[in-house]
Formats: C-alpha cells, structure tokens, sequence
C-alpha cells in the first residue's frame, strides 16, 4: 500500500511539473500580449482559427491561446488569472480534473480551456447544476468569449426546439446537465434528423464534477408517454395502506430507503381487496400499485423528497435543493404520491427513452471537470471516464480553518448548539451562512431563528425565484 500510495504521489508531482512548465510558456507571453490594443487582440481568434486548418494543432495553440483570453479577461472584467489559474485551465484542457478550493476561481479558469477548444468551431459545453449559475456565467464569462469574436448561449429548459437548436450553434453553450440530458434524449426520438438541436458532442467542461458524474452519475434521465388509466387503483392502495400498522403490516428499511408487507399486512391486502392469494400473476398490478403507496407514504417525505405547490407534486433535487418543475418520478410513483396528498392524479405514463448521466458523459469525445473536492473519488474517475484529479495549488496560503465534526446525541441537541453558535456570530456582526440538506429542515431552522429573534433569509426549494435577490443582500 505504501508503495501505491508513492507512486501516486509521484506520478502527482511530476505531473504538476509539466503543467507548471506550459503555464510558463503562457505566463511569459503576458506583455507581449498586452501591447496589443483592442483590435489586435480580437483578430487572434480569426488568426488561431487559420492556424488549426493550416494543420497546428489545439496544443500548440494552448499557450498563445491562453495568454490572450487571460489578456481578454482582464480588459473585459478587470480579472487577470492568476498562475495557479493557467494550471487549471491546462489540466481542465487535457481532459482531466482540476481540484481547485473554495475561493480560487474555478469559473475564471474555464475561460482559458473554453476558448482553446471553442476556436475548433465544434462547439463546447459548459455544464453546471442549476439554470441561475448558467445564466449568471455566460453572462460574466460570456463577455469575455464575445470580446474575443466567440458566439456564446445559454440552454435554458423554456426554449423552443429551433432555438435550443441556434443555442447548441454557438461556439459555447452553457446549460445544466439535467436540460442536455434530455435534449439528447429527445434527439434520438425524432424522426428526421434535421430535428435534432444537437450536434455531435466535442467537449465538455463540467463544473461540480463529482456532483454530477459521480453522485448523481446513475440517476436516469427519463422520457414518457403513452398513457395509462390507473387513477383509481392508486386511491384504493393509497387508502388501504394508511389503515396499516408499522413492524406490524409492513417493515421499512430507512437506510436502504425500502418497505414492503409483512405476512399480516398481506393478509389484510387479501381481505380488503376480496383475493384468495395476493401474489398470482393476475395480480401484478395490484402489487405494483401496493407497493408504490407504500413508498409514497413511508418513504417519500413531504418538504424533503417533493413540495406540493399550486396542487401539484413537485420534486426537490436532492443535490442542489432546487425544484425540478415539470419531472415526474416513474413507474407510477408520482401518481401514488398525488394519491397520498390528495391532489389531482395525473395519467400514468411509460417510459419512452431513458440514459444516466454516466452513460451520457461518457459520449463526449472530450470531458473534463472542476470542484473543490474530486481528490477522494479519483479511483472512480479514472476507472469510469478515465480522467485523472490533479490537484492545484492555492494562490495564496488557506486563511481558513477547518474545524473536526461536532457530534450530537440527539437531533435537538445539535439544533440547539447551532442556533447558540449563529446567536454568537450573529451579536459579533459576523455574517453566518447554514446549509441544510432538505426544505422540512431549513425552515424547522428558520422558526428556531425566529423564536429567538434572529434576523435571517431562507432559502430553499419553495423560493428559489428570490434566489438571485437574497444572495444579492447576503451578509447585509
């Protein structure tokens, strides 16, 4: 092991050896750069783009290439990249992961690898969590590309398929990584091809990496139709299981996020549903539907999983904690939901088309990612997408500091401690930020905060309109 764990650690050294090497090359061009004016600096783009069809190659661009979008940064933001910066950008280009902290500038870093592998002209994909970060980088970042003579759009869920289709023309597109899931889907159920918006997947810049690639790596992105009417055989089930008694009619298994019935609970199904034995094939859908109602009221939690909102079911993304509008959970286990809230039951649908996001990166010609933690999945990276986390210095030392984990006895111990700590930062003036991995929590928080007269905003699923305003006023 530990000679495993040297090589490693080797094989990391020089590998950072050679990047600092060609961000060398990069930095030294920075004044020869900055003599030219304005004009000169945009007719790069056009001149990089003769030189890749006259036969050099994205690499012997790269430090060229770099040096006048890091320029373009600077006249356009006011932001110069720093040299840990150039190392990301360069480990982001090869087709790798770059691990940068919190605070380093992860999104300026793209800019560099985004505008070598845009001036190909085959499109590159920057791929966040959420349609707000998209918006708000090809805004900041989309300034710099357009300076520089790049076509730059944002892929948001709302557009029309010819638009999304101008959208995917451009040089670079920003867009979440659920909207591009789909819209591949939905390419390869069209019929004419001239009805497909996307074209051949080159590169794609994935910010989160291991939200998305590993995390979330098998959540399949699904697409239904053809639908089924089974309204009623939800109410039935619905009803009957909220008449069962738990351990004695059913047994969950919270970790495994399990329940099925116990011999009791299906005695009680054979009488309330007048069948001599529950588990014959003519009764598969009566089982399917039993099954459903009880994950629907003994798995799924209201202000956790989903919210209800206008008289609809709406699920919460459990890694960002954003609401995923107009997805549906499959195999019936939506309608069995709206049976348990008592809202309109929409008809059951089957699934049409159906990828994970694994599979989908994995069609990429190029894929590469950013975070600030990757370092403890590298085994996973390199065995699924066969890219490495190379991870890049600081630009200055770690002013933070990083304390062990508290742990807690009970839940109201836990809560009681942190709202103590928030009261404490609270009176110093010290602005407190508090994240929480579900709505039901934020807010049980947010009453705690409330009771004890703390001034504080909320955010989560239920308001994530005001996101943008409440960031905006954040530690104000």
């Amino acid at each position: 092991m530990a000679n495993i764990l040297s090589t490693l650690f080797n094989f990391d050294k020089k590998r950072l050896k050679e990047i600092e090497k060609i961000a060398s090359m990069v930095d030294v061009l920075k004044d020869e750069i900055r003599a030219l004016d304005d004009d000169q600096l945009k007719a790069k783009t056009t001149e990089f783009r003769q030189r890749l069809t006259g036969g050099e190659t994205l690499d012997d661009l790269l430090p060229e290439a770099f040096a006048v979008a890091r320029e373009a940064a600077y006249r356009v933001i006011g932001e110069f990249p720093y040299f840990v910066q150039i190392m990301g950008g360069i480990v982001l280009h090869q087709g790798d992961i770059a691990e940068m902290k919190t605070g380093e500038g992860k999104t300026l870093t793209s800019v560099l690898p985004v505008y070598l592998n845009a001036l190909t002209g085959k499109g590159v994909h920057v791929v966040t969590v959420n349609e707000y970060l998209a918006q708000r980088d090809a805004e900041w970042m989309g300034k710099i590309h357009r300076f520089l003579g790049l076509t730059v759009g944002v892929n948001l869920r709302v557009l029309s398929p010819k638009q999304k289709r101008d959208c995917y023309l451009s040089d670079i597109t920003y867009t979440t990584n659920a909207e591009i899931g789909f819209d591949y889907l939905r390419d390869n159920m069209v019929t004419d091809v001239k009805e497909r918006v996307l074209r051949p997947l080159f590169y794609a810049l994935v910010d989160e990496v291991d939200s998305i690639l590993i995390d979330e790596s098998r959540t399949p992105l699904i697409i239904s139709g053809g639908q089924k009417q089974t309204a009623n055989l939800y109410v039935q089930a619905d009803k009957f299981v909220k008449r069962l008694v738990e351990n004695e009619d059913y047994v969950i298994d919270i970790k495994g996020k399990t329940v099925q019935l116990s011999e009791e609970g299906v005695r009680k199904a054979e009488k309330a549903f007048n069948i001599n034995n529950l588990y014959e094939i003519k009764h598969t859908q009566l089982v399917h539907h039993l099954h459903q109602a009880l994950r629907a009221n003994f798995i799924m939690i209201r202000d956790v999983e989903y919210v209800v909102q206008e008289n609809q079911i709406v699920i919460v993304d459990q890694f960002t904690g954003r609401l995923m509008v107009g997805r549906a959970y499959s195999d019936g286990l939506h309608q069995a939901i709206e049976a348990k809230e008592r809202v309109p039951i929409k008809q059951e649908t089957s699934t049409m088309a159906t990828i994970t996001y694994q599979n989908f990166f994995r069609l990429y010609e190029k894929l590469s990612g950013m975070t600030g933690t990757a370092k403890t999945e590298e085994e996973e990276f390199l065995s699924i997408y066969n890219m490495r986390v190379v991870e890049i210095p600081t630009n200055r030392p770690i002013a933070r500091e990083d304390y062990p984990d508290a742990i807690f006895g009970t839940k109201k111990a836990k809560y009681e401690a942190l709202v103590k700590e928030v009261m404490e930062l609270n009176e110093s003036g010290q602005p407190v930020l508090v994240g929480t991995i579900a709505v039901e929590t934020s807010e049980f928080l947010s009453k705690m905060f409330t009771q004890r007269k703390i001034r504080h905003e909320v955010l989560n699923a239920k308001n994530h309109a005001r996101e943008a305003d409440i960031i905006a006023k954040a530690g104000h």
